[in-house]
């Protein structure tokens, strides 16, 4: 049984895209899953000048270390103006100054969701452009789009979008 860790690229205290990771998580047969909230992992904004200070955060190094004992890796990435929001893009500087491979190698699902019709469609390209670079061995990628429309009491409603998450969280858990 493999280890899956399952996180949303929000600090939203009411993380739309963290109710889509947890149930993108939820859909496991076979594996266990932990969900992590980036909020538990307080860090001062990125500086080469803090780094070389020798000050390196240890919420950073917790964070990687929940990835290195992890054997996948889910993540749903909100929006903010077409881009990471800025405290997934701070953890990301951190964690890869410590190991740029930040996704280990391991295999990933990319998520995306927005209250929109394209449903987070730009922050998830950019994911799937980039993750490769920074160890993530992308198995699948999933956009929920008007969130408010097709997710309702902890689940994904629409039964096309539903079969959709499905299928790419079976790809995920045929390689563990």
């Amino acid at each position: 049984m493999g280890k899956v860790v399952a996180f949303a690229g929000s600090n939203s205290k009411n993380s739309i895209n963290k109710e889509l990771a947890t149930f993108a998580a939820s859909l496991l047969t076979n594996n266990e899953y932990k969900v992590l909230d980036l909020n538990d992992y307080e860090l001062p904004l990125y500086s080469i000048d803090v780094e070389l200070a020798g000050e390196f955060p240890e919420a950073a190094v917790q964070f990687n270390d929940e990835l290195a004992n992890s054997d996948a890796i889910i993540i749903s990435l909100a929006e903010h103006n077409g881009s990471y929001t800025a405290a997934f893009k701070n953890l990301l500087d951190w964690v890869s100054r410590k190991d740029k491979t930040v996704f280990k190698n391991k295999p990933v699902l990319v998520l995306a969701t927005s209250p929109g019709g394209r449903g987070g469609a730009t922050v998830l390209n950019t994911a799937l452009n980039s993750f490769p670079h920074f160890g993530a061995d992308i198995k699948g990628s999933f956009s929920l789009p008007s969130f408010n429309d097709n997710f309702k009491d902890g689940k994904v409603v629409n039964e096309d979008l539903l079969k959709e998450l499905s299928v790419a969280v079976q790809e995920l858990e045929a390689v563990l």
